[in-house]
Order: structure tokens, then sequence, then C-alpha cells
């Protein structure tokens, strides 16, 4: 014998494959929007959590009660961004959560506006 487990066996699969990711969603079918939604993409509750909510669905609408990012969630989460996105689309559907682009560059101050105003307030 080899040593090698037959192919019919578990675990058998070849290295490099793998599992599959899995999705936390309710069991409901209804067609749902879809939301493009980006990393930056900034989520803010608009509700406090229902008791009948998963307990992730529960822990993205608590933990939005400022602004974070897409990214920021799925970090705290340490859920792939890729299994968060259907989340967040149900609780965006259902009315929990709010999706606000980020805020563009243009829309930021000059930086050499606020050194003006450090060093103005530092000579104070």
């Amino acid at each position: 014998m080899n040593g090698s487990r037959p192919d019919n066996e578990p675990g058998a699969e070849p290295p490099g494959n793998p599992d599959r990711l899995y999705i936390l969603s309710t069991a409901e079918t209804r067609a749902r929007p879809r939301t493009h939604l980006d990393l930056v993409t900034l989520i803010v509750s608009r509700a406090e959590p229902d008791p009948g909510l998963q307990p992730e669905h529960a822990a993205v609408v608590r933990m939005c009660d400022f602004p974070l990012s897409v990214a920021e969630i799925s970090a705290y989460l340490e859920l792939p961004v890729s299994t968060l996105t259907p989340m967040l689309t149900e609780l965006l559907s259902d009315g929990k959560v709010e999706a606000r682009p980020p805020v563009p560059a243009a829309a930021l101050p000059d930086v050499r506006i606020l050194e003006a105003v450090m060093h103005g307030l530092q000579k104070l």
C-alpha cells in the first residue's frame, strides 16, 4: 500500500481545492433587488436589531450605529466580503441598514488649509 487515500474517501480532494464559502441568509426565496456594494460603501443602521434576526445580521445592525465601510464590517465580523454582501443586501431590502456612498476626495478640505489652521492654532 502506498499510503494514499482512495478517491472515494472523505478528504480525498486535491490540495488547493478550497471548501465552498457558506452564505448566511434567511430561508426566504423572495427576489431581492441587486445592490452594488463596494468595499468602501458606508453602511449605517436605521433600526434596532429585531429579536428574530440571525446573530450575524444583528451584529451588523448593532455595530453600524455610525458609518462603517463594507471592508471594516467584514474585518470586524471575520467574514469574507462574498459572505457579507448577501447579508447586507437582505438588511438593506428590509430597511434595517442604509448604504451611503463614500465621501468623495473632492469634498474633503485641502491639506494646505488644514496645515495653515493647525500652525495658526499652535501659535496661540
